[in-house]
């Protein structure tokens, strides 16, 4: 039964619970990570019902264009805010990395998941078994649709060549399996590892050989920020340093006014130190073919303070993301780091680098 925007069931005690909608894509790996998270709050609220609601977005629907070139900054969400916006669903799973810095007005981040491996990987053809990058043939074809990925990684490996791959997991890993047409793609190492297939993974690249995109393997809920309850509700599955490292990131990746359509790579850590926990972020800007880079590093101190925690406001929204459970001097800090890292890159041309690479890639 409907009441205002929210659903109720009856059980046959005559007992009323709450329907918990969620919204997710249909494809295999989204219906994978969005049920890890209904399982995840089924254990925490047993009584809570929940149903999954999956949808297609317009990233799902546009494979013939690399996704640099669409130029939508929502891409792969837009459909499941529209259904959150008219209250058929009440919160969505999304990857972290999917969601723009800056989320529509009404929206925020209730919750940012434990990480998975954030790296890239590596899938060989499999007449490529046993070979890696570097062992590749010259002019060997190396797929990937991010511009992140190849601006790295010509430069690293400048024997291969590197074309745009569309599709879901599936598709691409079939696309390399049944044609010739590719010696290996690049894949995000968590997608695989989530839909089982580590053991397609033949080497896992190193920040050295190509750093991460922002918010890559972590899983966000994102809620109504006017749902107190819902917020409330699915608070309790922020994982804390991921949070911070996510925040740090996403500030950094918007103080750049960077996306899709720009070589913008991260790396972070959380130190337990002498001196307290430290979050180190590494970040770099790229020109198209990694002739170009700028990296830096920088570190802040997030140890706890006085433990003050958030009150639900959707005005303490950092970088879209509301962490109710987390001290705010640590998300503070986290999102101040993201922001003078970018400043730092900035004062050194990183403004001109990214410009540019945003001129060619419209130019391709």
């Amino acid at each position: 039964m409907e009441e205002g925007p929210y659903k109720y069931i009856r059980d046959g005690n005559g007992k009323v619970s709450r329907v918990i909608r969620i919204g997710t894509r249909k494809s295999q790996l989204a219906r994978i990570q969005t049920d890890s998270v209904a399982d995840k709050l089924k254990e925490l609220y047993p009584d809570v019902h929940l149903e999954i609601v999956a949808m297609s977005t317009i990233g799902d629907k546009i494979l013939d264009t690399a996704l640099s070139k669409i130029g939508e900054k929502s891409l792969f969400t837009k459909e499941l805010e529209n259904a959150l916006e008219r209250n058929e669903v009440d919160l969505v799973v999304h990857s972290l990395k999917d969601l723009p810095t800056s989320l529509p007005a009404g929206f925020t981040i209730g919750a940012v998941l434990k990480r998975e491996n954030p790296h890239d990987a590596v899938v060989l053809h499999p007449n490529n078994a046993g070979k890696c990058l570097d062992t590749l043939p010259e002019k060997s074809v190396v797929g990937t649709s991010s511009l992140r990925r190849a601006a790295q990684l010509k430069k690293r490996f400048p024997h291969l060549e590197f074309k745009d791959i569309r599709g879901n997991l599936n598709t691409r890993l079939k696309k390399l399996d049944e044609k010739d047409d590719f010696a290996a793609i690049i894949l995000a190492a968590a997608g695989l590892k989530r839909m089982g297939w580590e053991n397609r993974i033949s080497m896992i690249l190193e920040p050295e050989d190509c750093m991460y995109a922002v918010g890559q393997g972590a899983l966000a809920v994102e809620v109504r920020a006017r749902d107190a309850d819902i917020l409330e509700m699915v608070s309790v599955l922020h994982d804390p340093d991921t949070v911070l490292r996510c925040i740090a990131e996403r500030a950094f990746l918007k103080q750049l006014e960077g996306g899709c359509s720009v070589p913008v790579a991260v790396h972070t850590e959380v130190k337990d130190t002498q001196v307290g926990m430290l979050l180190y972020l590494t970040g770099a800007v790229y020109s198209l073919d990694g002739s170009e880079s700028l990296k830096e590093t920088m570190q802040t101190s997030v140890a706890p303070g006085d433990k003050s925690l958030e009150k639900v406001d959707e005005r303490v929204q950092r970088v879209g993301v509301t962490a109710i459970k987390l001290p705010v001097e640590a998300q503070d800090a986290a999102e101040r780091l993201g922001v003078d890292l970018a400043n730092l890159l900035l004062s050194k041309g990183a403004k001109e680098i990214l410009t540019v690479a945003r001129q060619l890639n419209d130019a391709r």
